[in-house]
């Protein structure tokens, strides 16, 4: 194993480590969401006439793939307590991959029948628990990895590459889409995508290969090793009850307003505008590519004032912002690209600095599992049944309820932010970055 000194001098290398892995989970986990109004039909024959009933199965399945997320989110979390983090993030990727190439070879209901659905249900299960263990292994990744002064910024990152690979799938797609043509898609336009996820997570597995262990180096640092006495399943819940209920509550909003902006509002909008799919994924893109400018720079900002004030501009902002933003879907493609910029320059107020604030809350012997169950929990039931509630909202005829309802979730996690304690340090921000003994915590705080 490397010295901890040496992967000190080495931020740059981990950071990339930690990114990469979330771009392929996301490029493969949010492709679906991209093209199932292109491949619902196949999986989901519709006997209504409306095209609404295939993509709600769809989105159904969709959702499928977060209730799974939980069980890994404490599973994988633990895996990555007792034997490391880069080996929890190589297999996550790993599961990733194979359950894309799964779907992008699996066949048509027209072809076999019912065992198309099921094969792709089985397939969002394993991108489930990939994803359910992905975020939360990263995130402790990344942070301790960190210099002392730069954990906001390197949180940051979690949602950058999971925001550069949704632009990359949103590219791919809207390329896709204007080469082959809708006819093409519909046939077999839709799988490449998914055949191109699998390989590009090759790449994030060498890249992850390289990278240097932050369990091990944080334990080596404070001179004790503590890894003979393994993390139980449940002892992070056991014994931080209130943290992982506040965890819960801080998700909430952010999960809410991520899978909105960044997932199903390109579907959304072509639903309930007269707007063709591809003019909503180029509207979506240009917001992603504003957000990735703008994430970085909050999380800067937090190295130098603390997350709770960028805590509350986001609960407040979304709150306050999310229904009159969807309101000016009715203005055309120039609605809809503002409405898509100023979501998400919202939204990156939450997901700049989440893995930052998670982190603090649980100490290192079991942080991952500690934050894992909270927060894939917390995604599953606010963020990964976005897409089913507002098709189910329009399908309906009630979808100006769907705007209270994302500013809703921002509210609890408005009130969770309160609950939190001012003055209370833990986690990292009580440990010394890796090889560097004499510096003192990094300022990335929850004090105002």
């Amino acid at each position: 194993m490397a010295s901890s000194a040496t992967t000190a001098r080495r931020p740059a290398r981990q950071l990339l480590a930690g990114a990469v892995g979330h771009f392929v989970e996301f490029f493969d986990f949010l492709i679906y969401s991209y093209l199932a109004i292109y491949f619902a039909g196949q999986f989901f024959p519709s006997s209504s006439g409306s095209q609404l009933v295939p993509l709600l199965s769809a989105f159904g399945v969709f959702a499928a793939g977060f209730l799974v997320r939980p069980i890994a989110g404490l599973v994988i979390g633990v895996f990555a307590d007792r034997y490391g983090r880069r080996a929890a993030m190589t297999m996550s990727v790993w599961m990733m991959g194979a359950a894309s190439l799964l779907i992008a070879i699996t066949p048509t209901y027209a072809q076999i029948g019912i065992g198309a659905p099921i094969v792709l249900v089985v397939a969002r299960i394993l991108q489930g628990l990939s994803t359910g263990g992905e975020y939360t292994a990263a995130a402790a990744f990344l942070v301790e990895s960190a210099p002392a002064n730069r954990r906001g910024l390197f949180s940051s990152f979690m949602f950058v590459s999971s925001s550069i690979g949704k632009m990359v799938a949103l590219g791919v797609v809207a390329l896709l889409a204007g080469v082959l043509g809708d006819d093409a898609m519909r046939s077999y336009g839709w799988r490449i995508p998914f055949a191109l996820g699998a390989v590009i997570a090759v790449v994030a597995w060498w890249i992850r290969h390289r990278s240097q262990e932050t369990l091990e180096q944080a334990e080596t640092s404070s001179g004790k090793d503590t890894r003979a006495e393994k993390p139980g399943l449940f002892e992070a819940m056991r014994r931080h009850p209130v943290q992982t209920v506040q965890a819960v509550g801080l998700v909430a909003g952010i999960g809410g307003s991520v899978y909105l902006w960044t997932t199903y509002f390109p579907t959304y909008a072509s639903v309930m505008t007269d707007l063709g799919a591809s003019a909503a994924m180029v509207a979506s893109l240009i917001g992603l590519a504003v957000y990735t400018v703008a994430a970085p720079l909050v999380g800067l900002l937090a190295d130098r004032i603390g997350t709770r004030p960028i805590m509350y501009a986001f609960a407040i902002s979304t709150a306050v912002g999310t229904v009159p933003l969807l309101h000016l879907m009715s203005a055309g493609f120039v609605g809809v690209l503002a409405a898509q910029i100023i979501g998400l320059l919202f939204t990156s107020l939450g997901t700049s600095i989440m893995a930052a604030v998670l982190v603090q809350m649980f100490p290192q012997r079991f942080r991952v599992a500690g934050m894992g169950f909270p927060y894939s929990l917390s995604i599953a039931i606010f963020g990964g049944t976005v897409s089913t509630i507002g098709t189910a909202l329009a399908s309906a005829g009630a979808e100006n309820w769907f705007g209270w309802y994302i500013a809703a979730l921002s509210v609890i996690t408005l009130i969770t932010t309160i609950s939190l304690p001012r003055n209370r340090r833990h986690g990292v921000s009580e440990e010394r970055p890796a090889g560097d003994h004499a510096a003192r915590p990094g300022p990335v705080h929850i004090e105002p």
